[in-house]
């Protein structure tokens, strides 16, 4: 799996979600891992989850760490799963560096208290399965209530390298566990 902190700001609208994104922007072929800072600002069209565009929600954050994963497999009930597996590396991580247990997961959803730290959603495209998880830097002008790594003084670039580093490790010893093992008749 390739990993890339991209330096430059990019602002996430949902569209990072199509297939061989990384390749066509960064030359990444095959699994990868993207991290970004950027405004996020998705409206009701560009909507994934369909519960979300339904009640005519809009994902804003004036700045974010962004990561879009892609798996080139069909199964999206596993890439479900690896998103769960990305929102509990990164719970991880900001865990050990604020030094609270008050951090808590919903779902794919990480908060603290009632502020929402997180937003997350997995995808299928004709080729691939997409995840994005995104974690606010700001909490200013969110249209519901959230905490940003501002409040906790966390540098984002060196979070997104060890969450990226710590989700690539996380499948590297799922693929040696299944190989290690037996077949029993």
């Amino acid at each position: 799996m390739e990993t890339l902190f991209v330096p430059e700001t990019i602002r996430y609208t949902g569209d990072q979600l199509c297939s061989h994104w990384a390749y066509e922007q960064f030359d990444l072929v095959g699994d990868s891992i993207v991290s970004f800072i950027g405004p996020c600002e998705v409206g009701k069209e560009k909507l994934v989850d369909l519960v979300d565009r339904k009640r005519n929600k809009i994902i804003y954050s004036e700045s974010m760490l962004h990561f879009i994963i892609e798996h080139f497999d069909l199964d999206l009930e596993k890439t479900i799963l690896k998103q769960k597996l990305l929102v509990v590396v990164l719970m991880e991580k900001l865990k050990n560096r604020i030094h609270s247990s008050v951090i808590h997961r919903l779902g794919d959803d990480l908060f603290d208290g009632d502020g929402k730290l997180t937003v997350s959603i997995a995808t299928l495209t004709s080729v691939s399965t997409k995840i994005h998880t995104g974690i606010n830097i700001s909490s200013q002008n969110t249209p519901v209530k959230t905490k940003g790594l501002m409040d906790y003084g966390l540098d984002p670039r060196e979070l997104a390298e060890a969450v990226m580093n710590q989700y690539r490790l996380e499948l590297m010893q799922t693929s040696v566990a299944r190989a290690k093992v037996r077949g029993l008749p």
